[in-house]
């Protein structure tokens, strides 16, 4: 299969590394409206540059498109790409507001292209182990979770950017950019939401940005809540951290690592296997098998795990997480 990339930023070399060690797939071609940095991503892979999404479809005519372009761009390049019949990975988040979440099930749904979404740490060891865990039944009913995102971003992350802070392009701050792969995480366990109440703070950037440095969230589920809470005001990336409270265990996990801890206060920490990240620690190990599965479903004609119907709960959720927090924390169904 023949594969393409727009947008050249520092994501885009995990989806190139990825796709340098699937057999039966070349990276062809990579545009970014800076010509340079389309040249230097030419030359390190081995393909074509070019300076905009439409000249190199027209010209490479690849069977999937990669998208790691700002967030505002996601929907309109993937609605682009789909009826030409070319299948579309697209990186987080799927939209940025509800009118896009419109136009993005129009455009999946008259195809012909098949679209699958960056949602990579659900390949992580740490949580198949959890999910096979609490598929066991040992840790019983899950009672309650919380979700916490505790990292660091300067000015300079988003003044140099062109795009980030701004609600217009961004999306928003420290949950749709930081911290959306956590409540991702939360639905793999916890299952559909059902309503959100959140609240959002810029501490550390006022008048510099005009998204949120912090928000705050209660996440109901259809038998247990969330409490989130996600802030890029801390001092350091911190490893995300999930955990579970359960009848027989609290489960912990942080990045690729997970604690048991039992009620009498003994604790397990189970062996995960040695996968390491791609590119930074905290994005997890799993870009490589999530966009190796969504070949192996295109080849097969298997359903992704991580097509629109497969995220379309946490795009919700996160949107209605928005709109609370604009209406004053008010509940917002989902």
């Amino acid at each position: 299969m023949k594969a393409a990339i727009v947008g050249c930023g520092s994501i885009a070399a995990v989806h190139a590394k990825s796709l340098s060690r699937l057999e039966d797939v070349s990276l062809e071609a990579v545009a970014d409206i800076r010509p340079e940095r389309a040249e230097a991503y030419a030359k390190e892979y081995g393909c074509r540059a070019f300076s905009s999404l439409e000249s190199m479809l027209e010209e490479v005519c690849p069977d999937v498109l990669h998208v790691c372009t700002p967030h505002y761009l996601h929907v309109p390049m993937t609605a682009y790409a789909l009826p030409k019949g070319i299948h579309v990975f697209c990186e987080k988040p799927p939209v940025i507001s509800d009118r896009q979440m419109e136009e993005l099930e129009q455009a999946v749904t008259s195809g012909p292209g098949r679209a699958g979404f960056c949602f990579q740490n659900r390949y992580n060891p740490s949580i198949l182990y959890v999910k096979k865990l609490l598929s066991s039944g040992r840790a019983g009913r899950i009672r309650g979770a919380r979700g916490i995102v505790t990292w660091h971003r300067e000015a300079p992350y988003y003044t140099e950017s062109g795009w980030r802070g701004r609600m217009e392009t961004e999306g928003g701050g420290a949950l749709i950019n930081q911290s959306i792969h956590t409540m991702d995480l939360l639905g793999v366990f916890l299952g559909k939401p059902v309503s959100v109440e959140a609240q959002t703070s810029n501490h550390h950037l006022q008048g510099v940005i005009e998204v949120e440095d912090t928000m705050e969230a209660y996440i109901r589920y259809e038998n247990a809540a969330a409490c989130f809470y996600a802030t890029t005001a801390y001092t350091e990336d911190a490893p995300p951290l999930i955990e579970l409270s359960c009848e027989h265990m609290i489960i912990r996990v942080e990045d690729l690592d997970v604690t048991l801890i039992f009620p009498d206060g003994s604790r397990e920490h189970p062996s995960l296997g040695g996968k390491q990240a791609l590119g930074k620690s905290y994005w997890g190990s799993g870009h490589l098998d999530c966009i190796a599965d969504f070949y192996r479903c295109l080849k097969t004609g298997e359903r992704f795990p991580q097509d629109l119907e497969g995220v379309a709960d946490t795009a919700r959720l996160m949107l209605a997480a928005y709109g609370s927090a604009r209406n004053g924390g008010k509940t917002r169904k989902i």
